[in-house]
């Protein structure tokens, strides 16, 4: 087999590695419902998700009538509590997820999660889909810190810096990273980080794909290994 230029792929999660809109949508709707607020179209949830769930939130409450009389943290803690109780009812790997990540694996490449959703319902998601076992790290918007969540470079200098050995010749030398995500965060986070980024048109895009300054873009995981092969 060719000799893969990558040793480590990280990927996004929400809208990225795993399809999580209607989940989130119930979620959303249960806590607006809680501030007597109408629900958001499940359809229409994508657009509203991006930098975490309470960015979520509160783009939620903007398009249903502004602030509530509800303490945000109050309503924050409901749609959490909800989400959590009822992670992975709809969520599912994007079309070709699997067969991706088999590909990626093969080629003796280490994979990782880095999200801005907190780390435990991360964890709790993966876990449940049973995707957990195949990542060596899994990194919350919560993990490294207030202020030093995605688009900071913070988390995917975390992520190298955790990466196992991959036989790579100089063992002080960084492993070859690559990441894979959706919106402006993924790809800022990426640039600031000094790695190339990969970004998936299928996902919950907060620009048009090819603006959002990804190094490539892709419409569907069985462009992913070539793509990243030419990168």
């Amino acid at each position: 087999m060719a000799h893969f230029p990558f040793e480590i792929v990280g990927f996004d999660l929400d809208g990225t590695l795993l399809d999580t809109h209607v989940d989130l949508g119930l979620a959303l709707n249960h806590a607006l419902a809680q501030a007597g607020r109408a629900p958001v179209p499940v359809s229409a949830v994508a657009s509203l998700i991006g930098g975490g769930s309470r960015l979520m939130l509160g783009r939620a409450l903007e398009i249903t009538g502004g602030p509530c009389d509800m303490p945000m943290d109050q309503l924050y803690r409901h749609l959490l509590d909800y989400y959590e109780a009822n992670i992975a009812v709809h969520t599912r790997l994007y079309p070709g997820g699997a067969a991706m990540l088999d590909a990626l694996e093969s080629r003796g490449v280490k994979l990782a999660v880095v999200t801005n959703k907190m780390e435990y319902l991360a964890v709790r998601l993966l876990d449940a889909l049973d995707l957990s076992k195949r990542l060596f790290t899994i990194i919350g918007g919560d993990t490294m810190g207030p202020g030093r969540a995605k688009p900071a470079p913070d988390p995917l200098l975390e992520m190298i810096k955790r990466a196992p050995a991959t036989g790579r010749a100089a063992p002080r030398a960084a492993p070859r990273a690559a990441y894979v995500g959706d919106t402006s965060f993924d790809t800022g986070a990426a640039r600031a980080a000094g790695i190339p980024c990969v970004a998936v048109s299928f996902g919950f895009c907060d620009a048009p794909p090819q603006e959002l300054g990804a190094d490539a873009v892709i419409d569907h995981f069985d462009q992913l290994v070539p793509t990243l092969q030419r990168l």
